[in-house]
């Protein structure tokens, strides 16, 4: 090749790779228009123009969700195009604010001005879109996690505590952000944070404890240990392995009853009490379903079997076997030391949660914990220190897709993503996130805790899950 035609050569080998590497094109149809604007305006985030753009093309959605979803994202980047009709689109984008890819699928009005008939968006694995991180050293993926921390707590998207341990050995930890903003009291690594969620680890434990015992079977209908219940269908139907995996059906507590009750619900049984007379949502066993009031219900079959409440069960065998001294469901009114205050996200500004809060933790989220004694709770699982091999098998073994490539054992969820698989469970309500993982194999524990909306922790623990070796 003469040399003088060489830097034309390499000039259109480079502009070629670039115009591959640029994000596709929307397509030229009514789809494909509706979406590109949409992906531009929420892109910029200007109130004004969301809201402005949804009047005109989505005039059902709801402008501060919008908002929210946008502090969440940080937006999206357009991936691929899966499928293109003129009125339907479906595709894969990726969250500027994390590694997530989701897959979104937009139908729009045949007619002009071709208004927004549905839009949704669905996370998927990795290996959909992007490739995943590269796995690193440990030392490598700590400094990451640290500049990622740091860059978080900066743009105040983090606030709470961090625990990277292998086994029990410390690997990384850290307290960053305000456990109080007005008093100016900075969280710290044993400050008690709300975990949501997360409680549901424990009540799958105690299940399973009376489970080994030979005090309850997995397989009997609900019916057989609360006698008495309300609905005779759910009490007939529903067993204690649908309960475990939210297969059963039972529904939610959340929504305009619980509100109106809220300072009302004091114990499992005022829960009963009011959602007791529901049948079931659909035939048990038929899908997965989250369900809260499921939670509740096996929360109330530990107090039935064991003879005691599901507190005072909870602390004897599970706190105390596995070391953690910093967790507990007290009720609100009662003072805890160093207990932090979560902050929901509104008109711009973090204001305290208080107002949304149950009375109380219950079996199926609300309590609070440390991310240490999160650590503690992984390991004593790891070694069976709470149930045999058998039985923590079949604790934390996948049984029904919950999420693509995410499956939901028993109170705990199951997933594989490069190569390695995590145990564990997240929680999340306004003002509060965490997230346990730990792996099985290679002894590593992830613990985070926020006293922010999601996905404050989940981000993080996200993050360095995707990065150890």
């Amino acid at each position: 090749m003469p040399k003088r035609l060489l830097p034309l050569v390499l000039t259109l080998v480079s502009l070629c790779g670039l115009l591959a590497a640029q994000a596709p094109q929307a397509p030229d149809t009514p789809a494909g228009r509706q979406f590109a604007h949409w992906l531009e305006v929420f892109n910029r985030g200007q109130r004004d123009e969301i809201q402005k753009f949804l009047k005109e093309n989505d005039p059902e959605a709801r402008i501060d969700n919008q908002m929210e979803f946008r502090r969440m994202t940080g937006g999206f980047e357009f991936k691929k195009i899966e499928e293109s009709t003129p009125n339907r689109l479906i595709g894969i984008v990726k969250e500027r604010d994390s590694e997530n890819l989701a897959r979104f699928t937009l139908e729009v009005d045949p007619a002009p001005p071709h208004q927004f008939k549905g839009f949704g968006l669905r996370l998927i694995p990795s290996s959909s879109g992007s490739p995943a991180p590269a796995r690193l050293s440990e030392s490598e993926a700590i400094a990451a996690l640290q500049a990622e921390i740091q860059e978080r707590t900066a743009k105040d998207s983090f606030a709470g505590a961090v625990m990277i341990a292998k086994g029990h050995k410390l690997v990384f930890s850290g307290a960053y952000g305000l456990a109080d903003r007005e008093h100016r009291i900075p969280n710290r690594l044993d400050t008690r944070f709300r975990i949501g969620s997360m409680n549901k680890m424990f009540t799958a434990t105690a299940v399973l404890q009376l489970a080994e015992a030979g005090k309850l079977k997995l397989t009997d209908p609900l019916g057989k240990y609360l006698t008495d219940y309300p609905n005779k269908e759910t009490a007939a139907k529903v067993t204690v392995h649908h309960l475990l995996t939210h297969t059963g059906g039972t529904g939610d507590i959340f929504g305009p009853d619980f509100e109106k009750n809220r300072l009302t619900l004091r114990t499992l049984a005022s829960y009963v009490a009011l959602y007791g007379g529901r049948a079931p949502e659909f035939e048990p066993g038929a899908q997965f379903a989250y369900s809260n009031y499921g939670f509740i219900l096996l929360g109330v079959l530990v107090e039935k079997v064991s003879g005691g409440s599901y507190y005072d069960y909870a602390t004897e065998h599970i706190f105390h076997p596995a070391g953690m001294t910093r967790t507990d469901s007290l009720q609100e009114e009662e003072k805890v030391e160093g207990r932090s205050i979560g902050y929901i996200h509104q008109e711009g500004q973090w204001r305290p949660n208080n107002d949304t809060l149950p009375v109380r933790g219950t079996s199926a989220g609300g309590g609070y914990s440390t991310v240490a004694d999160l650590a503690s709770f992984a390991n004593a699982v790891m070694e069976h220190k709470l149930l045999n091999a058998e039985y923590t098998a079949l604790l934390t073994t996948g049984k029904v897709e919950r999420d693509p490539g995410v499956k939901y054992a028993y109170g705990f969820s199951d997933s594989t993503a490069g190569g390695v698989r995590w145990v564990g469970h997240g929680g999340g309500a306004p003002g509060m996130n965490g997230e346990l993982k730990f792996a099985p194999d290679s002894g590593y524990i992830i613990a985070v805790l926020a006293n922010l909306d999601p996905p404050a922790a989940t981000r993080i623990a996200d993050f360095i899950a995707a990065r150890l070796p």
